[in-house]
């Protein structure tokens, strides 16, 4: 059988060469998508080429089927972003999550009794995904809102989430996570990252202390299904500044764990 030159991925890494029912033009399609971000919301051919090594003939395909979709446009004809109807993609996930549709009431309830910033995050490949959140004042340099992605190992609520992973998958992420110093204070090694996850889950939290940003302390516990399968993470964000890792496991945990408790039965 002949195959379309889209269907045929270059190199020898392709996980999928010779799988017959893997639609190769279909996944360069979604790695375009993927390559916007919001540090990095408008990109050429050649920039986004070289993020995803997708050949820029095929790059140029993709993103001319996206924006006759209505999904992608470039003003320019050269520099492209994503337009509002890419947000499609993902509300018939977030409508259809019980706890994605329901949780906000209780998150917001939570960030104004605490007046902090509170999320709901779940476990996406290697990262968290926010599936809710409910902010009361910015305290990160990074812009997070629902849909927003962070390293999983270097958050609060990722390793709530690693923590209840089975072993050999959580050993599979390890191998592959690249471990970043984000600040001084950041894990620098899987073997230290592996006997925080063991605390972790023998503590039922999380407390990042400036790991990921100077200034940032989080906290956050897990959510679990009625099979008792960790599916999700609530945190609470605070300024390092104004409150001590001390008070946020006295004050602000017991508050978390009563949001958590609420949060699963959203679950059922």
């Amino acid at each position: 059988m002949t195959k379309h030159p889209d269907d045929v991925l270059n190199g020898e890494s392709d996980p999928f060469k010779g799988d017959p029912n893997y639609m190769a033009s279909l996944a360069r399609g979604l790695e375009v998508i993927q390559a916007f971000t919001p540090q990095r919301p408008v990109l050429s051919i050649s920039q986004i080429s070289q993020k995803t090594g997708i050949p820029r003939a095929a790059v140029r395909r993709c993103l001319y089927t996206l924006g006759k979709l209505g999904f992608v446009y470039a003003e320019d004809g050269k520099n492209f972003q994503l337009r509002p109807r890419i947000l499609s993609l993902g509300h018939a996930w977030l409508a259809s999550t019980p706890l994605a549709r329901s949780a906000q009431p209780v998150l917001k309830h939570l960030s104004e009794m605490l007046n902090e910033s509170c999320s709901i995050a779940t476990l996406d490949g290697d990262d968290i995904l926010y599936i809710a959140r409910a902010s009361s004042s910015r305290i990160m340099t990074i812009d997070l809102d629902i849909g927003s992605r962070l390293p999983a190992w270097a958050t609060s609520m990722g390793r709530v989430l690693l923590s209840h992973q089975p072993e050999e998958k959580l050993n599979d992420m390890l191998a592959r996570v690249t471990m970043i110093r984000y600040t001084p204070q950041t894990v620098d090694s899987v073997s230290k990252l592996r006997t925080e996850l063991k605390r972790v889950r023998q503590q039922g939290y999380a407390l990042n202390d400036q790991e990921l940003e100077m200034g940032l302390r989080s906290l956050a516990v897990p959510l679990f299904n009625p099979q008792g399968h960790c599916v999700a993470a609530l945190n609470v964000g605070v300024h390092a500044g104004q409150v001590s890792a001390s008070e946020m496991v006295e004050r602000v945990l017991p508050e978390l764990q009563k949001a958590a408790k609420e949060l699963t039965l959203l679950l059922r």
